[in-house]
């Protein structure tokens, strides 16, 4: 009987892929591409094209494999097992950081509803928020 995880798993070339994500923009997977790369993994992009009926075009999207069948993006990133090429660490924050929909301040979407609570909560309970000089 074959595991059947949450984690797609797909042949390509004769090689065993794990997705890291689908349906991306060139952006974010140039971005991806180039960071799981320089930490040593080798990167499979398959594109996808999908035809929107209204607008009667095909829009480009990109689905993004690594070789690494053990590989799992959340666990490396808050394991901080990632590097930029920068030889940083990469965090939670900049994992989404190219190719994601932003705010004026230029924070990433999931980051929105965490700011968001934190400012009420300091509205709400401003003496738990007492900064130490």
């Amino acid at each position: 009987m074959p595991f059947t995880g949450a984690h797609k798993e797909k042949e390509i070339d004769g090689v065993l892929c794990r997705l890291v994500e689908e349906s991306i923009s060139v952006k974010r997977m140039e971005f991806l591409k180039k960071l799981l790369e320089h930490n040593g993994f080798e990167v499979k992009v398959e594109e996808n094209t999908k035809s929107e009926e209204d607008k009667g075009n095909a829009v480009k999207s990109y689905n993004l494999w690594v070789t690494d069948v053990l590989f799992n993006p959340v666990i490396y990133v808050y394991e901080l097992r990632l590097k930029t090429p920068g030889n940083k660490i990469v965090t939670p924050a900049y994992w989404p950081s190219i190719g994601t929909r932003r705010d004026r301040q230029g924070r990433a979407g999931f980051l929105l509803g965490i700011v968001k609570k934190e400012n009420r909560l300091r509205t709400l309970y401003p003496y738990l928020f007492i900064e130490v000089v």
